[in-house]
């Protein structure tokens, strides 16, 4: 392994820091599989109540390391489909961690490190941070990543960037909704923990369920199917134990179990 992934916790949040700052923190299929695992850990620990992912150095990720695109260009197309079937399950095991998660976005974020802020429920950037999704340039498509980037900046941004491969700032990611806040280097910190504590605050049964929620929800008709779906979600949380405690605890103005 390359143990590109360095994992801290400080209370219920869970910190995956990638640490290749010299290769501007670029990933290749050992990467993937500890980015897959440590979501995967995260994703069985009653105790993690949020997990952001961060990194260390002037990027955040440039996307796929050169000695693995070097090993790449000469794989047959079956190659390439595990290839690619690898980066996809990272990004699939991302996206429906059932717990929250956010990127802490302290430099350039590039092609395959699009995909990394996009699978993340939030993103928080620096201003000083460029994006760009470059992958015309070199004959390629950013397809695996695609499901996710488009649903965070939209289909029209999308036609713009994946056609032009234009860099792009940090005030843009932000006004295309790529990105949540943007902050100075030096309130990066306090922005990601206002987020985790409010993360932390809440029921994580809650929390859990409108993950999948928005999941479920966006993008689809507003007809009978979604609706007795939406209907039958707030009459089971009602129902459950951490339902019916929320509720009796507002009522009776007291913390909740989760808070105690």
């Amino acid at each position: 392994m390359t143990n590109a992934l360095e994992t801290t916790q400080q209370g219920a949040v869970l910190t995956l820091t990638l640490s290749r700052p010299d290769i501007r923190n670029a990933f290749n299929d050992e990467v993937i599989a500890e980015i897959t695992a440590a979501f995967q850990d995260a994703a069985s620990r009653a105790e993690v109540r949020a997990v952001v992912l961060a990194a260390i150095g002037p990027a955040f990720c440039a996307g796929a390391d050169l000695n693995w695109m070097r090993r790449m260009a000469d794989y047959t197309r079956d190659e390439n489909l595990l290839d690619a079937s690898a980066l996809a399950e990272m990004l699939r095991v991302m996206y429906e961690c059932p717990k929250p998660t956010i990127a802490r976005i302290q430099g350039d974020v590039y092609a395959g490190g699009m995909g990394l802020v996009a699978a993340c429920d939030m993103a928080v950037s620096v201003d000083t941070a460029s994006f760009c999704l470059s992958e015309v340039r070199l004959g390629l498509i950013p397809a695996t990543i695609s499901p996710y980037v488009i649903r965070a900046m939209g289909a029209r941004a999308a036609h713009r960037y994946f056609l032009t491969a234009e860099r792009f700032d940090a005030k843009e990611a932000h006004r295309i909704g790529f990105v949540h806040e943007v902050v100075s280097a030096d309130a990066l910190d306090a922005k990601v923990a206002e987020l985790t504590n409010a993360l932390s605050s809440a029921s994580p049964n809650a929390v859990r369920s409108c993950k999948t929620l928005v999941q479920e929800v966006a993008g689809r008709d507003i007809e009978a199917p979604l609706i007795g779906r939406t209907v039958e979600g707030i009459a089971d949380i009602r129902t459950s134990s951490e339902g019916r405690e929320g509720v009796q605890s507002f009522l009776q103005k007291r913390k909740p179990s989760w808070l105690v």
